[in-house]
């Protein structure tokens, strides 16, 4: 991902707050139901957690965001270019969920903030919910348990069928459709995907030139794409006519993706033979509020609140692994798997200061920040460096003691996004 940031917008937005973050208590703001595995990890780590059961709006979540340092949503909280510039403290977010596309990614980056989420831990959820669904929907279960729900004994065979050889056409090949691919042969079905990127094919799985290809081939489409804003509709009038008569369609992956007025009209055509829906356009933030969808009412058509992740398991795995990321950066500066810092780490030293600096990616800047260490007598022990994008992240070991006139200096570099002192 390249981050694109102009001059300006990092002059603006570059963190002008306390350098040494030891010098006061760090607080941490936990929304829309986090596990609590992972307020746990970061009390551990010294910070003061309010752990909320919801989502926040725009206004509520900039009214508390000032006194924040880290702060971790899941997707139905918005983290927007107007809410971060309220900001004062925060550091670093955590998405506990895989998709960051709720976040302002470049009004992020400019102002210093790191971003963490969970690409892996709840693969085997997803997968395991849409093969779930797969079998309900050949087998016909949704029908069969609406008539004897209506007191209506219907025991046929009629329109319910074995998933083994019957062929899945996946699209989206990243970890959540590897992963279903090599489950889905091993139930006997035959895989075929497309992916924009080059991927590995897993087992016997075929690669399809063509979307089109696919949506022609497959008794079952499922989507597993990411959040980037090009696919935004993907799947319309045009793709669903495409799809084999009888067919069966998934969406486990966003909800923008795909029209879901014509994917109704397609269903009542009966022109496809059902389908699984768990993300949608309009998402409730919390249960209070009504879900608004034109799926309702079809009994072919399975409706899931948005919970492909949503198992004790994922939910565990999520908070431990986005909260030890968050400690890890706030403790070290280390930013392995972040979104939109570059990635390092640098092993600690007992007994010694660690400076991060984020800046512009220019030439120049490392010989300039080591000039000014160099003016200042200060012996460096170990440095590490990378760029990404518009931005540059160096980590620094030092031995000697630091000066405020040093710290001044890296920190008013034209050049400088944020300065941290560890």
């Amino acid at each position: 991902m390249s981050l694109r940031l102009s001059a300006g917008t990092i002059g603006e937005g570059r963190y002008l707050g306390d350098v040494n973050e030891q010098t006061r208590p760090r607080r941490a703001l936990l929304v829309e139901n986090i596990h609590p595995g992972a307020a746990a990890i970061l009390r551990a780590g010294g910070f003061e957690v309010e752990s909320l059961d919801r989502a926040l709006d725009e206004a509520e979540l900039a009214d508390r965001i000032p006194d924040i340092d880290v702060l971790g949503i899941r997707s139905g909280t918005q983290l927007t270019e107007p809410v971060l510039e309220k900001s004062r403290r925060l550091m670093a977010v955590g998405a506990f969920c895989i998709g960051t596309n709720q976040i302002d990614l470049p009004a992020a980056t400019a102002r210093g903030v790191a971003i963490f989420n969970a690409p892996f831990s709840n693969t085997r959820s997803v997968v395991e919910l849409a093969v779930a669904e797969i079998i309900a929907l050949t087998r016909g279960l949704t029908g069969k348990n609406t008539a004897m729900h209506a007191g209506q004994w219907d025991k046929s065979a009629a329109g319910s069928h074995e998933i083994r050889g019957r062929s899945l056409g996946i699209v989206g090949y990243g970890n959540i459709g590897t992963q279903l691919s090599v489950l889905a042969e091993n139930l006997g079905m035959s895989v075929r995907f497309f992916d924009t990127a080059d991927r590995l094919a897993l087992g016997n799985a075929k690669r399809c030139d063509s979307l089109a290809d696919l949506l022609e081939d497959s008794d079952i489409v499922t989507l597993h794409v990411d959040g980037r804003s090009d696919n935004r509709l993907m799947f319309g009038e045009a793709e669903l006519a495409r799809m084999r008569p009888g067919s069966l369609f998934l969406n486990l992956s966003r909800g923008f993706v795909v029209d879901h007025a014509a994917l109704r009209r397609h269903i009542e055509s009966g022109h496809l033979a059902g389908a699984a829906i768990d993300v949608f356009h309009r998402e409730p933030a919390s249960k209070a509020q009504p879900f608004v969808s034109e799926l309702r009412g079809l009994h072919n058509v399975i409706l899931t609140p948005h919970i492909g992740g949503s198992t004790e398991e994922a939910q565990a795995d999520i908070g431990r692994f986005v909260a030890n990321k968050l400690l890890d950066y706030s403790q070290g500066g280390n930013t392995g798997l972040s979104v939109n810092f570059p990635n390092l780490e640098l092993a600690q030293r007992a007994g010694g200061h660690v400076l991060i600096h984020l800046h512009r990616n220019l030439p120049g800047v490392l010989a300039a920040i080591n000039g000014i260490f160099a003016e200042h007598r200060i012996n460096i022990e170990g440095q590490v460096l990378a760029t990404r994008g518009d931005v540059g992240y160096v980590i620094t070991d030092i031995a000697s003691d630091y000066t405020e006139d040093m710290l001044a200096r890296l920190r008013h570099m034209d050049e400088t996004i944020r300065l941290r002192l560890l």
